[in-house]
């Protein structure tokens, strides 16, 4: 996992580790149980303070995406943790909501878009 901050973006520096950090749990990229870099490791690599990093890493943990277990770091939560299929469940609406916008744009029928989930969801049911 790569991180990108910005110090002109007008985000502050622990909200662009957090959403980025965020970003690639929900995305896969960072699997269950896999360690975050350590706080000090994470800010020496940034160029930032250890605080920056701690505050990021203690809201992802408030947030259910991590879990902070002393002396050893902080880890990814299972995917099925509560707080994390929530935000799951959320990007999946925002997704639908997209897709249905697209559809009325294009003039397809309700009952176009079921066939079309349908048909979707069947050709990815091997991930």
């Amino acid at each position: 996992m790569k991180l990108i901050i910005s110090n002109v973006s007008g985000v502050p520096i622990y909200e662009q580790i957090k959403q980025q950090v965020k970003a690639a749990i929900l995305s896969g990229e960072l699997k269950e149980d896999e360690a975050l870099p350590s706080l000090r490791t994470l800010a020496k690599d940034l160029k930032i303070s250890v605080l920056t990093v701690t505050r990021a890493y203690t809201e992802l943990e408030q947030e259910g995406f991590v879990k902070n277990v002393q002396g050893r770091g902080c880890f990814v939560m299972d995917r099925g943790s509560e707080l994390m299929r929530e935000q799951l469940i959320c990007k999946v609406e925002n997704g639908l909501t997209d897709a249905i916008k697209a559809a009325r744009i294009a003039n397809l029928p309700s009952e176009e878009l079921h066939r079309l989930l349908d048909i979707l969801l069947e050709a990815n049911t091997d991930d």
